[in-house]
């Protein structure tokens, strides 16, 4: 497990892992600083022998109207949702052809790959730009027996939509154009990732799983 900080929710997630019975390593690393990646991949098969699995799950998101995006802004948001996905994938797939192994990689990504989110045009491009990482790796990747595909999340109850959970009314909104009529919980993304990275999907290759509620293809007449 991968996070930026060593902190409290950093902890919370380890003692979560560990409760399960599983075992767990924790790396320290900025995703962005592409330098560090090849010591992450190193790291984690150095502790447990082996690495078939990657889930590239960090993103970020800043809400500002395009006339006033910033580059500082931009260059986060990038760094972080693709050129971070594109590198720390890169040293994996290294790993894997090196080793004579196969391998899983699993994004997640974002309904808004496909949907668009005005005053989020840089996040909207850094998810659209990784669907198209994923689907061109599907077809590079397939003859080193590597598989790749996206997750992509709707309205999740998690920490990125913590402004949009304690404010009714844009609550509301959102749920009328939700065809489930509620946000999903984390454990929505948690099991297709997890089908993904399984065995049960090893003819999937290439696509993208929407985890939405039905908020990307939403439509009623009434």
């Amino acid at each position: 497990m991968n996070d930026l900080r060593n902190d409290d929710n950093a902890l919370e997630t380890i003692r979560q892992v560990e409760a399960t019975g599983a075992k767990v390593h924790f790396i320290q690393a900025d995703i962005s600083r592409v330098d560090s990646l090849p010591a992450m991949v190193k790291e984690a098969v150095d502790t447990f022998g082996s690495l078939d699995i990657l889930v590239n799950n960090a993103g970020v998101e800043i809400n500002a109207p395009f006339w006033e995006v910033t580059e500082k802004q931009y260059d986060i948001v990038m760094d972080v949702n693709l050129k971070g996905m594109f590198f720390l994938t890169q040293a994996f797939v290294k790993y894997v052809k090196e080793s004579g192994r196969t391998g899983v990689v699993v994004n997640n990504s974002s309904v808004h790959e496909e949907l668009p989110f005005p005053n989020f045009t840089a996040y909207c491009a850094s998810k659209g730009g990784m669907q198209m990482v994923m689907r061109n790796l599907a077809v590079e990747l397939a003859p080193l027996g590597i598989r790749i595909n996206n997750v992509a999340p709707g309205a999740i109850k998690t920490p990125i939509n913590a402004e949009l959970l304690s404010k009714p009314e844009l609550l509301a909104t959102l749920k009328n154009n939700i065809s489930l009529q509620r946000l999903g919980e984390p454990e929505d993304v948690a099991a297709v990732i997890a089908f993904l990275a399984s065995d049960d999907a090893k003819y999937v290759t290439g696509s993208t799983y929407y985890v939405d509620g039905g908020l990307t293809f939403h439509y009623t007449e009434q």
